[in-house]
Formats: C-alpha cells, structure tokens, sequence
C-alpha cells in the first residue's frame, strides 16, 4: 500500500500537472488577449484543480476502498464518483473564487457550468489515471507480500525437514553404537564379570551423555571427547594392552561445536577397521583449529577402507548425511593414507 505522504505528493502532482497542460493549451490557441485574462485563468486552474483533485482523494480514496470492502465493483463506481466530486469541489472552488474577486456573484452559475464542462474531461482522463496507478501499486505490493510469506513457509518447511532428517539419521546411530558397545560388554562378562558390570556402570554414564547431546544438533568438542574417551575405555576392556589411544586438541578447540557422536563414530571405525582387522594397533585423535574451521584427524594402524564403498546406513555414511544436512559442501569427510597409517579426516567450518 502506497504511504499517506506519497499518496498525497502522487495526487498533487498529478493535479498540477493537469493544470499546466490547460494552461499550456490554452495558451497556444491565443485565448489570453492580456496579463489579466492568463492571471484570471491560472487562479482557476489552479484553485478547481488543487481543491477538487486533493477534496476527492481526501474523501473519494476512502469512501472507494469501504464499497470494495462490500464487494461493489469499483470499475462504474470510480469514473461516478470523479465526476461527483469534481461537481462538488468545483462549486466549492467557484464559491472561493468569488471573494478573491477572480469570478462575479451575477455569473456565478454560468461560469460554474462552463469551468465544469472543462474540467469534467480532465478529470476523468486522470482520476482514472490516477486510480489505475494506485491500483497496480495494491496489486504488486500484495504479490510481493505473498511471496514473502510463500518465501517463509518454504524456509520453515525446508528447516523442519531438515530436523526431521538429522533426527532420523541421530536415531540410526545411537543404536547402532548402542549395539556394538553391548558386544563388547557381553564378550569381556565370560572373562571378568566385575570388570564387566563396572563398563556398564561406564555404559550408563555414556548413553545419559549421548541422549543429553541429541537434543542439541550441535556440542562443544570437549563433550564430544568425553563420549569419545568412555567408549574407548569400554574397548580397551576387551583389547588390553593391544588396544593403545592418544588424544590431542589444540587450544582452543575444545569448544569449538561438532555434532554429536560424529568423532565418537570415526573412532569406532578405526576400531572396527583397524583394530579388529590385525588384533591390536594405535589410534590417535587430534583436533586443530585453522582459518577455515576445525579439523579432526582419527589415525589407525589399520589397512584402511575406501569411504565410497562403505554401505547405505553406516556409521560413516550416516555422519557425512548429517554433515550434508547441517552445513552443506562448507564440512565434509575424506579417507587417506599417511605414514603408513590410515587417517579420516573431519572437516568443520568455524561457528
């Protein structure tokens, strides 16, 4: 909708610009014999124009806009009502005009038709210009309005899709680790039953912490590392001394946010791919910050995989779905080989 002050600076310029064009055709037709007679006919432009045009936006625009709100068809109601009010204004224009001492009280009414005779045509011509514009200015200020809320409703469906997404990846993973933590309790009960119920006591504490952090798409790393040293703690149960871990974070990483369980996962990976391959080897999680984000590296001794033929429904496969989901191609996940070593690489962007 057009504002209050543009809509009367519109209608004013319109109207004046009416009054130029008579003044100009009049004058080249060589009506105005002296000063006078131009005077005379410029304060009657000027005064029919300026109270009849801004007398009908004043009352016509309303009066227009409650019969459309009734459902009437303004396409008959508009062009009745300019010649309406420009009979109005211009009576009221006549009578002003007379105590200027531009128009006589004897001529009154001849003058009046004669002025209204000319000014009906005018005015319809840009009323009805005027009304044309203010209407595709409604028109494209609704269609701009819907758009926006269409615009809304389709970031909010994207958004909510998105939850549901990462909520239905979350749910594959924690039973997933859920169930290949269990088989390493249930293997170390025949050996050492008390070893054993204290990792549940660990398990316990780890499933709290990995529930807590599934409310949240986002933890801080120092979280995520405490998932990640109970897990290995479960393992190294089961391995001994064949099982050997080292952690570094650079500082300042430790709070930098990564989405839960997703180096716990890579670090089960390299149990399952390194560890459980050969019977024992090393696995190494470091953690640094640079200009672009965080990077997490999780080395293994292990012979290593290729990241394209892990199966639908992985760990892994799951957390580069997540990754998609959260941050798009600014985070990402890569597999190669390093002295040796098989190294998964996390990349994050900053937050």
């Amino acid at each position: 909708m057009m504002k209050p002050a543009n809509k009367w600076t519109f209608a004013l310029l319109w109207i004046n610009l009416a009054v130029a064009i008579v003044i100009l055709i009049e004058s080249s037709t060589g009506r105005f014999a002296n000063l006078h007679e131009f005077s005379r006919a410029v304060a009657y432009a000027l005064v029919y124009a300026n109270l009849t045009g801004l007398f009908g936006t004043l009352l016509m625009s309303g009066l227009m806009q409650r019969l459309a709100q009734r459902g009437y068809s303004l396409r008959f109601l508009v062009p009745v009502g300019i010649v309406a009010f420009t009979a109005l204004g211009g009576l009221l224009a006549q009578a002003l005009l007379v105590p200027l001492g531009f128009a006589s009280a004897e001529n009154f009414w001849p003058e009046y038709l004669n002025t209204l005779r000319a000014a009906t045509p005018l005015a319809l011509m840009f009323g009805l210009g005027a009304f044309v514009h203010a209407s595709l200015q409604t028109r494209v200020a609704t269609m701009e309005h819907k758009l926006r809320e269409q615009q809304l409703a389709e970031d909010r469906t994207r958004k909510l899709a998105t939850e549901a997404r990462l909520r239905s990846l979350e749910a594959r993973v924690h039973p997933h680790f859920l169930f290949n933590t269990l088989n390493s309790i249930s293997a170390l009960i025949p050996v050492n039953p008390e070893h054993a119920e204290q990792l549940v006591g660990r398990l316990a504490v780890l499933l709290r912490a990995s529930l807590d952090s599934g409310r949240h798409p986002l933890i801080p790393l120092h979280e995520e590392l405490t998932m990640v040293a109970n897990y290995l703690a479960i393992e190294n149960a089961r391995f001994g001394d064949k099982l050997r871990c080292s952690v570094e974070v650079q500082a300042g990483g430790q709070d930098h946010p990564v989405p839960p369980m997703a180096v716990q996962s890579l670090v089960e990976n390299a149990v399952k791919h390194g560890i459980m391959v050969r019977g024992e080897g090393d696995i190494f999680v470091n953690a640094t910050l640079c200009e672009a984000g965080l990077r997490v590296e999780v080395r293994d001794t292990g012979p290593g995989f290729d990241l394209t033929a892990v199966p639908a429904g992985h760990g892994l496969d799951n957390l580069v779905e997540r990754l998609q989901a959260l941050f798009g191609d600014s985070a990402g996940l890569r597999v190669f080989r390093r002295d040796d070593q098989t190294v998964v690489e996390l990349a994050l962007p900053r937050k």
